[in-house]
């Protein structure tokens, strides 16, 4: 088969799940729930932040640009997933494509990064609780956020104009539910020894290094209950850590054990199981996380709810 440059790739095609044909239908209407939960929930959580002021804290100033990303992550890849599931039209566009591979790189890599900001925070309300409010000001807050977003659009933007660079061949099959760059590599004709490189480094920078940050500030975390231990002591700190402790487990520990897992199976089907985890399940199920395990939340919900119901009347 001839090879094309990169020029003459005008479209590429998604594969998608591999779900029997009589199951599409059934599967369509679960990931639609799942979606509209997603986004339905993380807005409620960012409209409840907003209007109660006694969320106006640094903790929750976080948690509402966790869920914007979480919106914004699920809606790079699901609708595209479902339009193909229900439609069959698998073709996405060459700009389309590339635009995909951005945003997912971007705010994934804005994911990981908040959830160590938040892990900082958290260990500053724990182990410097008197300090607090001088330390987590509003301007380091604000800095710590606009860094997440500017390092994680450097390094998606860095992704996106590398791969710019290489040439594809013929084969514009990827076996996926989105444009991902890995795959994407594999199937370009050029030296993509480069690409490699970056994809390592940079992954480091917004993956490894936000993990790193968790696992430390958690282990201070632990160390300063230990030191003075008491039932008070521990109960204030998981009340203050659990929702977080909880969504940090979920994201990291399942991709962790599927990756982990026996290297037996396809590693195409491996990989679209994790990317489900962290592009469906998690976005989905971290408004019920704060919602449920957090008593500031669940007062801000029922106050508002109060309220519609005195406005019906």
């Amino acid at each position: 088969m001839r090879r094309e440059n990169q020029s003459s790739v005008s479209e590429f095609f998604l594969l998608g799940l591999p779900i029997p044909p009589e199951q599409k239908g059934m599967f369509f209407a679960l990931f639609l729930g799942m979606y509209l939960t997603t986004v339905l929930g993380n807005l409620l959580i960012i409209l409840l932040i907003r209007l109660d002021s006694h969320l106006h804290t640094p903790m929750y100033f976080f948690l509402s640009h966790l869920a914007l990303t979480d919106v914004s992550f699920s809606s790079v890849t699901v609708p595209k997933m479902m339009l193909n599931m229900q439609t069959q039209h698998l073709s996405i566009s060459y700009p389309g494509c590339i635009s995909q591979m951005y945003f997912y790189i971007l705010f994934g890599g804005v994911d990981n990064l908040l959830l160590a900001v938040m892990a900082y925070d958290r260990y500053v309300a724990i182990c410097h609780p008197l300090h607090y409010t001088t330390i987590m000001r509003e301007g380091l807050c604000v800095l710590l956020v606009a860094g997440s977003w500017i390092l994680s659009c450097g390094s998606a933007l860095l992704h996106t104009l590398l791969l710019a660079q290489v040439s594809f061949c013929a084969d514009n099959i990827i076996p996926h539910f989105f444009c991902s760059l890995p795959l994407l590599l594999k199937l370009s004709c050029s030296n993509t020894s480069l690409n490699e490189l970056v994809v390592f480094t940079a992954g480091a920078a917004v993956v490894v290094f936000p993990l790193s940050g968790i696992l430390v500030s958690y282990g201070h975390i632990g160390a300063s209950i230990l030191r003075v231990p008491s039932n008070k002591r521990i109960c204030k700190a998981l009340s203050t850590c659990g929702s977080h402790l909880s969504v940090v487990s979920l994201f990291y520990g399942t991709i962790i054990a599927l990756y982990l897992s026996s290297s037996s199976g396809n590693s195409n089907d491996r990989d679209m199981i994790a990317s489900l985890m962290y592009t469906v399940v998690t976005p989905m199920l971290n408004p019920f996380i704060y919602s449920l395990r957090n008593r500031d939340m669940k007062l801000a919900l029922g106050f508002l709810f109060r309220n519609n119901s005195l406005f019906a009347k």
